[in-house]
């Protein structure tokens, strides 16, 4: 297959127009969101499918936990330091099409996952399944750095904060498209079939992705002249930062508003699985796809609010999040205590709706408190902090702190672990339990869940806190409101 038009357009990077013709820059721009988009559907189908996965394959929540989160962010977090490295010096395009082809073949093989006997050696599902999950975080590590760096030279510096914001599209269409899919495909077959539907295609994507986009020469819509940046040594950058009291306040609510995100949306399908009765695709298509519909909004609306309100009151970037991520705290126990699932989607539409201008001033915090040379470092930094901490620890807590809440529940029943485990409350095997065993489960099996996210998201109210501790330092920290 060759490139769908001719990537060399007249005049070089003089022009500064941008590497190849305009057809073709969108077709470069529309084939990295897509990418971008399945990168988070592979991403989040496992919350997806997780009501369905669970107790097939007789997994804990805090196993659960630990494949959602820290399974997956750990090597994704380290490993998407040198990766970006290579990406500003190798073939980008050859690092992103490896990357696809892994991530995307890893996918596909967590529907494989049972269990495996070698010899005398027994490898659980669960230990199979978190090896792919490792493989996935890897995969996905390569995918944006090189992006970036992509679009920066397919697109003049005048039209690239545009192609970025089309990029950036892909994390709220690939959670829509996790949850349209993935749901229905789980429901109508199996989640392993979910696994195999959305991870397959991402290897003919990788390879059409190589034969049709052409690596522009590096630093093409650089002016004329333009010499590199220096290196900023990484000492150098902390002890910047550590003059900079609002960043690590900032960073501590974007870590906890990260930690209680990504811990909800592990365990928000199979809340409702346990508690309303209703299937993982009607989960996800019911109360999923509509509230990733009202945080796409929110996390536009808010941040447009706090970005224009900043140019006239620069604390706005710290307490319009502030107040979002205040008020969404009661919208989340409403949602997750109600026994109407109308409702439930209701709050939860509100509540993601307004939380999410924290994702702005992070950035912009983030990048406003150090000097230019500094401030991709600034960014790693506070990029790691959020999806080692926040991504890693959040699913894992929530799945913890639910198993520890069904032990003492169903202890305080009478009922042993030996007796009785979560897996067993499922209603496809409940009815093979004796009636006590099955009145343990309608006390315990929903309701330790429920506390254990209902802790999670109240958690809002600290990041909140932080947020507005952060306020009053923004004018003596912002760089370029106090340049001295």
């Amino acid at each position: 297959m060759t490139a769908v038009t001719s990537p060399a357009e007249p005049g070089g990077p003089g022009n500064n127009t941008g590497f190849g013709t305009k057809p073709y820059r969108t077709y470069v721009l529309s084939a990295l969101t897509l990418i971008y988009i399945l990168n988070f559907v592979d991403r989040g189908l496992l919350a997806v499918v997780g009501p369905e996965l669970v107790p097939e394959l007789g997994i804990s929540d805090t196993q659960f936990g630990l494949l959602t989160g820290f399974g997956f962010a750990l090597l994704y977090t380290i490993v998407g330091i040198p990766l970006a490295r290579v990406a500003d010096t190798g073939h980008r395009v050859w690092i992103m099409t490896v990357c696809i082809a892994l991530w995307s073949m890893m996918t596909a093989l967590c529907g494989l996952a049972t269990e495996v006997t070698i010899g005398s050696m027994t490898i659980g599902a669960f230990w199979i399944l978190l090896l792919c999950r490792v493989g996935v975080g890897i995969g996905e590590a390569g995918c944006t750095p090189p992006a970036n760096s992509l679009i920066a030279d397919y697109y003049a510096p005048r039209d690239r904060s545009q192609a970025l914001g089309v990029y950036a599209m892909g994390v709220t269409l690939g959670g829509l498209f996790a949850n349209l899919i993935g749901g229905w495909v789980t429901d109508a077959f199996d989640w392993r079939a979910a696994f195999f539907v959305l991870g397959l295609p991402g290897l003919l994507i990788a390879i059409i992705f190589k034969l049709t986009v052409t690596e522009p020469p590096r630093g093409y819509t650089d002016p004329t002249g333009t010499e590199p940046k220096d290196e900023v040594a990484l000492g150098e950058a902390l002890k910047e930062l550590t003059k900079k009291p609002a960043f690590w306040l900032m960073t501590a609510g974007a870590t906890i508003a990260a930690f209680c995100g990504y811990g909800i949306s592990s365990f928000q399908s199979i809340f409702f699985v346990r508690s309303h009765g209703i299937t993982a695709g009607e989960a996800a298509i019911w109360i999923n796809t509509p509230v990733a519909l009202a945080a796409a909004f929110g996390t536009f609306g808010t941040g447009w609010i706090a970005t224009r309100l900043y140019k006239i009151y620069p604390g706005a970037i710290a307490w319009v999040p502030a107040i979002g991520l205040g008020i969404s705290v009661p919208f989340y126990l409403f949602a997750f205590t109600t026994e109407s699932l109308l409702w439930a989607g209701i709050g939860l539409s509100i509540a993601g709706f307004s939380k999410y201008g924290y994702l702005a001033a992070q950035y912009t915090i983030g990048q406003g408190v150090v000097t230019m040379r500094v401030r991709a470092t600034a960014t790693a930094v506070l990029l790691f902090i959020v999806n080692l901490l926040g991504y890693g620890f959040g699913p894992l807590f929530i799945g913890a702190i639910s198993d520890v809440f069904f032990v003492n529940g169903i202890t305080e029943l009478g009922v042993t672990v030996e007796e009785l485990s979560r897996n067993q409350c499922h209603p496809k095997v409940i009815g093979l339990l004796d009636s006590n065993l099955q009145e343990a489960c309608g006390a315990v099996y929903a309701q330790s869940l429920q506390s254990a996210i209902l802790i999670t998201a109240s958690l809002y109210a600290v990041c909140s806190l932080f947020f507005l501790l952060t306020w009053p330092r923004l004018s003596k920290d912002m760089v370029d409101r106090n340049p001295g």
